[in-house]
């Protein structure tokens, strides 16, 4: 772990694995495989699953709790014009091995929120305000929460998302963190996100990708009505125009149809807004649930929860919120 960027958000230490520019081709590809297998050691509820106390369940599950892949990445050209690439192994946590289910904990959002947005510009303000499109050139192949984590997600997104639904992943990447049955028992799941390389190593989008900076323009390149269920993974703190982009998946989303923004509070500071850097995980919560209110045609009630995997000794583990908005019926 020595070797990821430590940063800080929340007023907790936050690990990131970030791949090195100083790092040489022949430990390029033993740094990727193993930034992800060095997130093991420390998500001890998934290793230990019979010693988590949120792991409380039995499911039972015959899947794979990592699949390796090497992946062919272009980093140039031959003299000639033909891509240079090179073998990257990496390696996938599934979140789908665990015996065991993780409890979903109810939390009550509280906050009044005023008639109008009472943000101001300075609340949006980022200490790298450079075009993103530079800082997410690089592709991260890694993972932002660790293993139990997406343990927690994936299960909340089986139990949440009928099948047969057409899904959207925004500020999307190299995982979704969906089930791995979820290509064949959903219809179609599209994805945007800022790296094109990294979607397209994501195995699970079925209907393809659209390599979109939301922060540059806040729309999102589909059609009015065309998806059941949005999800947004560790990333709306990033955003500097949210409501904007919430009032773009309330247009994208069908009559009925969820959005799912989950949330840690592991982040990239430099990225992160101001406003999210000053609060807590609980004003997390009522900060998304104000963004949703402010981007309208979302049900009155919305629902944030607890899904963290939580670990009895206090063993390293990331927290994991929901919070989940239904648009309106005509």
């Amino acid at each position: 772990m020595r070797r990821f960027l430590v940063g800080f958000c929340s007023s907790l230490t936050v690990a990131h694995a970030i791949i090195p520019r100083t790092t040489t081709a022949s430990s390029r590809a033993h740094f990727l495989s193993s930034a992800a297998a060095a997130f093991s050691g420390a998500a001890f509820a998934m290793a230990q699953p019979a010693e988590c106390d949120a792991a409380t369940k039995p499911v039972g599950s015959g899947n794979p709790r990592y699949i390796d892949k090497n992946l062919e990445m272009k980093y140039g050209e031959t003299p000639d014009g033909n891509p240079r690439t090179r073998g990257v192994l990496v390696r996938r946590i599934t979140g789908d091995s665990t015996p065991y289910e993780f409890p979903v904990q109810p939390i009550r959002l509280v906050k009044e929120w005023p008639e109008n947005p009472p943000f101001k510009a300075e609340d949006f303000f980022r200490a790298d305000g450079n075009d993103d499109g530079i800082f997410y050139r690089v592709p991260r192949l890694v993972y932002h929460i660790d293993e139990p984590a997406v343990a927690s997600l994936t299960q909340y997104y089986r139990q949440t998302i009928p099948k047969k639904s057409d899904v959207l992943d925004i500020c999307s990447s190299w995982v979704s963190h969906y089930p791995l049955e979820f290509p064949d028992t959903m219809g179609k799941i599209c994805a945007t996100g800022m790296n094109p390389l990294e979607l397209q190593f994501n195995d699970q989008l079925t209907g393809g990708f659209k390599a979109t900076d939301l922060n540059q323009n806040p729309m999102l390149p589909y059609e009015d009505n065309s998806f059941d269920v949005v999800t947004c993974v560790v990333s709306i703190d990033y955003l500097i125009e949210p409501i904007k982009v919430l009032k773009e998946v309330h247009r994208v989303l069908r009559p009925g149809g969820q959005v799912i923004i989950s949330q840690s509070n592991r982040c990239f500071p430099s990225k992160a807004i101001a406003m999210w850097l000053k609060m807590n995980d609980r004003q997390h919560l009522e900060l998304i649930n104000g963004y949703l209110q402010y981007a309208g045609g979302f049900e009155e009630r919305r629902e944030a929860f607890d899904i963290t995997a939580t670990v009895p000794d206090g063993s390293y583990r990331d927290p994991m919120f929901i919070v989940r908005a239904i648009k309106k019926k005509a």
